[in-house]
């Protein structure tokens, strides 16, 4: 079922004039001519105090797909941007303005995604601009593998690569070069490139209803940047899966979308298209990098990864993949103030995973047993790990009745979270890296003999730690309203003189009565999701049951 899409916007008209003010006024490098609503053109701040004496690098095309091509207009990128209404090509006197505005004695090049509409306004104002006696080259990018040939009049789509193609020809712009050489960098770049698309959501313009054309579980493969149709509509499938398609259809030899087979160097860009976490296009990156290293034989020498151009709020990636020439590699890494460009990226990769560091011991010495073997215990420490793993083996047995007990109060996963956190316990008791058992340690470590009082006091020490570092105390429905009674209880009868084994018993059972009485508590402190708290709150008596208990024996 349609239903309205829902904007941060005001009058849907004024969308683009709208966005165009907030961009100059974020980045103080650009400015727009004053012809709104109708003309409407973004270019560098630098240019209209002298006559420019380089080539001018002009982009453009309706929007929606932002940051291009605005966000790309800068000193090594793009000279201007010419901005149409969203996905509408921009019309002809908007196009010829820029040109006049930017255009000095070397010319300008034009560079234009392959549709109809920006193809026949781009090219009708440069034959006008050609008139009046301006020099004016224009490169047609299409860039799309999605859909197989014969691809018909129209040709293959405009998609991210076009923002590789903006970068070579600005830089060689930059460098000084001629129109004519500027073009042919521009139009071998476009040669060098294939793009190809996955949605998992269609987009909805501003004051439009948003659609339904794609259910849940589905995802389109080829899907233009307009909302087009794509090639297929399949079920979604996990992340691996969808990368190696992508691949395998753009490197594919039988349809020849780029010149790049097993051995040749590429440059590979994974592109948002609007509504997709960072996070699941570094998941994309993540395996698009070793699928093409060991399925198809290339070699990366760059990775680009972000939003560079999308379709408003559509769910999905593109990927393009472009040949790394030596000479393609140098205008990639020439500087560029552009404000959409990724910074960081340039240069030759280091070994992207390398050790963990081991810490030196006290004499300065790496014991290389540190991560290696278990280092013999004595027999108190025995005790403790023994206490230790039985804890843990508690945890785990009561994961379903912590869910039970969480669905009441939370989302119900309190049982398995912690049944995870004992599980990597047994696996590697050595690593436990819980501030309660680190203070512990580090209040008892060189005592050769460990006392009921000093193990009181390491209590104390690690209870005072978790309030530190998680600003909780008591009250706050936390693990520690049942370690300060316990602690309290503990300390108070060892003063005395009394039993060790009554003193942790009763504390024991300080311990549960303090867990107990959390029920009637609200949560004071959650900076992090509750399921943390809770589950300390729950669990942690158990640990104090049986740690105290074979501490006793000691």
């Amino acid at each position: 079922m349609a239903y309205q899409g829902k904007k941060l916007i005001n009058d849907p008209n004024d969308v683009v004039t709208e966005f165009i003010e907030g961009l100059v006024e974020t980045y103080p490098g650009l400015q727009y001519l004053d012809g709104f609503p109708q003309i409407k053109v973004v270019l560098r701040a630098d240019v209209l105090s002298a006559p420019y004496d380089k080539v001018a690098v002009i982009s453009g095309g309706g929007s929606g797909h932002e940051p291009a091509h605005a966000g790309f207009v800068g000193p090594g990128m793009l000279t201007a941007a010419i901005c149409g209404d969203v996905f509408t090509s921009p019309p002809v006197d908007s196009i010829l303005t820029g040109i006049r505005a930017v255009t000095g004695s070397m010319g300008c090049l034009l560079i234009v995604k392959n549709y109809t509409g920006d193809r026949l306004n781009f090219g009708l104002a440069a034959e006008q601009a050609k008139s009046e006696g301006y020099k004016v080259e224009m490169v047609v990018v299409g860039d799309d593998c999605a859909l197989p040939p014969p691809r018909g009049i129209a040709g293959r789509r405009g998609l991210a690569g076009t923002i590789l193609v903006h970068k070579v020809a600005g830089a060689a712009a930059d460098a000084g070069l001629s129109l004519a050489d500027v073009a042919a960098e521009a139009k071998h770049a476009s040669e060098m490139v294939g793009t190809m698309g996955v949605a998992l959501s269609v987009c909805t313009l501003p004051g439009h209803v948003t659609s339904d054309r794609l259910g849940p579980g589905l995802m389109e493969l080829g899907l233009g940047i307009h909302g087009e149709p794509g090639a297929a509509v399949v079920d979604l499938q996990p992340v691996d899966v969808v990368v190696s398609h992508v691949l395998k259809q753009i490197l594919s030899p039988e349809t020849k979308y780029v010149p790049i087979t097993r051995g040749s160097r590429v440059v590979l860009m994974i592109n948002g298209l609007g509504a997709t976490p960072m996070m699941e296009l570094m998941i994309a990156a993540g395996k698009a990098v070793p699928q093409l290293q060991v399925e198809h034989g290339l070699a990366i020498d760059r990775v680009y990864t972000g939003s560079f151009m999308t379709s408003l709020d559509m769910a999905g990636f593109s990927i393009s993949i472009m040949k790394a020439e030596p000479a393609i590699l140098q205008r990639l890494d020439a500087p560029t103030s552009a404000p959409s460009w990724p910074v960081g990226v340039e240069g030759d990769h280091p070994p992207t995973k390398i050790p963990i560091p081991v810490p030196a011991s006290c004499s300065g010495k790496t014991d290389e047993r540190t991560f290696n073997e278990p280092q013999e215990l004595n027999e108190q420490g025995c005790m403790m790990e023994v206490a230790i793993e039985a804890a843990a083996i508690e945890i785990i047995n009561l994961r379903e009745k912590l869910n039970e007990w969480d669905s009441k109060v939370g989302d119900g996963d309190c049982g398995s979270t912690m049944h995870r956190g004992a599980t990597a316990v047994l696996e590697d008791m050595k690593r436990w890296y819980d501030i309660f058992c680190k203070a512990a340690y580090a209040s008892l470590k060189g005592n050769h003999v460990i006392t009921p009082s000093q193990w009181a006091t390491a209590l104390e020490v690690s209870v005072a730690a978790v309030s530190k570092y998680g600003g909780a105390v008591a009250g706050y429905r936390t693990m520690l309203d049942a370690l300060i009674p316990a602690s309290k209880v503990l300390r108070e009868i060892l003063d005395t003189g009394d039993d060790a084994l009554k003193a942790f018993l009763l504390s024991s059972e300080a311990a549960l009565t303090g867990a107990e009485s959390t029920k009637n508590m609200h949560a004071q402190v959650i900076p992090f999701p509750s399921y943390h708290s809770r589950a300390y709150m729950v669990c942690k008596p158990a640990v104090v049951n049986v740690i105290y208990y074979n501490a006793s024996t000691i």
